[in-house]
């Protein structure tokens, strides 16, 4: 209870926002006008406790998750002992599908790290719907809604979760302030790192899902560590183009507003 309780104070503090520590970034919308979406994006300077977002509204307009959820869903299996560590086997179901890398038995870091959606579906439906309400209650996670099916609530719009909850999420798993275990949330802060090197630490989860409208949407949460001071980040964008190269589109977008905001160069 203690924990718990420590935790909601934490939320409580980080959404604390007031006019002085919130930066509207308009400038950033031509990143997004390139590819001809409509998204935004937040960061969460740690070190002066400033916000910068671009699209506000959207910001604090809540969508499916998509593989985002992933984070959420390995944080629980671990925590739970439904998975045991990272390097346990999750089988493949044996149906073919269009990603290769998927068609396989995958320990929890690659089905992480390739975003295996069958492999954590399984997961889900060992974790069960009573212990992962429990858990999406206890973490405060979106609106908290299941839906009809344990093992696509993420993908199928029940539940939903705003980009500005985001940035709080990956705040908190950083600094293992959630109501978990830090053994668990320390592995799966490895599972996020994307790049790592002397200049900067970059570390992401994506998504991919699809609005209620039938629009493609696109997901990247995460934070950027330079000169040990740490940056919390998520966006997202939509387009009605489903032939999207999401994994490129989504990419790029994310390393131009980084490289905007100075990132890369080991000055910020």
């Amino acid at each position: 209870m203690i924990r718990i309780t420590a935790f909601l104070i934490s939320t409580l503090v980080f959404f604390s926002c007031t006019i002085n520590n919130v930066k509207q970034e308009d400038d950033l919308k031509k990143y997004f006008d390139e590819f001809n979406v409509d998204g935004t994006f937040a960061m969460y300077d740690n070190s002066r406790g400033q916000h910068t977002i671009y699209n506000l509204k959207r910001d604090t307009t809540a969508y499916s998750p998509a593989s985002t959820f992933k984070i959420v869903n390995a944080l629980i299996a671990l925590h739970t002992g439904r998975v045991t560590s990272d390097s346990s086997v999750i089988k493949w179901d044996g149906v073919v599908r269009a990603r290769p890398e998927w068609n396989q038995d995958l320990s929890l870091y690659h089905a992480f790290r390739v975003s295996a959606v069958p492999h954590f579906q399984s997961i889900a439906r060992s974790i069960g719907r009573d212990t992962m309400q429990k858990w999406l209650d206890s973490l405060r996670y979106g609106n908290m809604k299941i839906g009809p099916r344990i093992d696509s609530f993420w993908l199928d719009n029940s539940l939903k979760v705003s980009n500005d909850a985001q940035v709080w999420l990956a705040k908190l798993l950083y600094f293992k302030q959630l109501p978990v275990r830090q053994s668990v949330q320390e592995e799966v802060k490895k599972m996020m790192i994307q790049e790592n090197n002397t200049v900067y630490q970059l570390a992401y989860k994506t998504g991919w899902g699809q609005t209620p409208e039938g629009n493609e949407l696109g997901w990247v949460v995460g934070w950027i560590e330079e000169n040990r001071h740490v940056y919390f980040f998520s966006m997202n964008f939509e387009s009605p183009d489903h032939q999207i190269d999401m994994v490129t589109v989504r990419k790029k977008i994310l390393m131009k507003i980084l490289t905007h905001i100075g990132f890369f160069q080991g000055k910020m």
